[in-house]
């Protein structure tokens, strides 16, 4: 499998690395789309939201759970925003599930991301 972010977890590509556990991990965005822009994956394979199976769903709370730790790590508790893109037709681009964690606009600023 030729995955970007597999390789991420591998340590096989470099990634500028937020945090990380046994099954989470956490990066900064290469691209990023707001002054706080974090990628957080699963560190196992899972293609997206759509493909998913009832045996992932776990990780999806803890996914979430690792997203709302950051934002407070990163003081945007008060104001971020979770996303994802499930499939190239939603805009995904890299073919493994990864929420965006974006914030730290300042009041008024323009979000459109």
């Amino acid at each position: 499998m030729d995955c970007v972010f597999c390789k991420i977890v591998k340590g096989e590509l470099p990634a500028k690395k937020e945090y990380e556990d046994e099954e989470i991990v956490a990066f900064w965005d290469l691209h990023p789309k707001a002054p706080i822009h974090l990628l957080i994956i699963p560190k196992v394979h899972i293609e997206n939201l759509g493909l998913m199976k009832e045996e992932d769903s776990r990780i999806l709370g803890r996914l979430q759970w690792v997203a709302r730790s950051l934002a407070e790590k990163m003081k945007i508790d008060d104001a971020f925003r979770l996303s994802t893109n499930s499939g190239s037709g939603a805009g995904q681009v890299i073919m493994h599930l990864h929420y965006h964690l974006t914030g730290g606009w300042k009041e008024g600023e323009n979000i459109n991301i």
